[in-house]
């Protein structure tokens, strides 16, 4: 599945550099997430900020569940 995704065109060599290289590209992929992620709240306003908090909602509810996966009575 990584093959297939790094063999993206565009995308593909940046995620690897951000996955493989060196710190300082980690840490410009992250800035460059956070730059579109602004972006995107100048152009489309509230709902760039409601629909990742309410992906992280759903997120933390399926984590939750795993973590507590072992104790729920049988």
């Amino acid at each position: 599945m990584q093959a297939v995704i790094y063999n993206i065109p565009v995308f593909g060599w940046m995620l690897r550099e951000a996955a493989d290289g060196p710190v300082a590209a980690k840490l410009l992929f992250v800035i460059n997430c956070l730059l579109l992620w602004a972006l995107a709240i100048t152009v489309f306003g509230f709902p760039a900020i409601i629909i990742p908090a309410l992906a992280a909602v759903a997120g933390m509810f399926v984590v939750l569940i795993v973590l507590s996966w072992p104790y729920l009575p049988d």
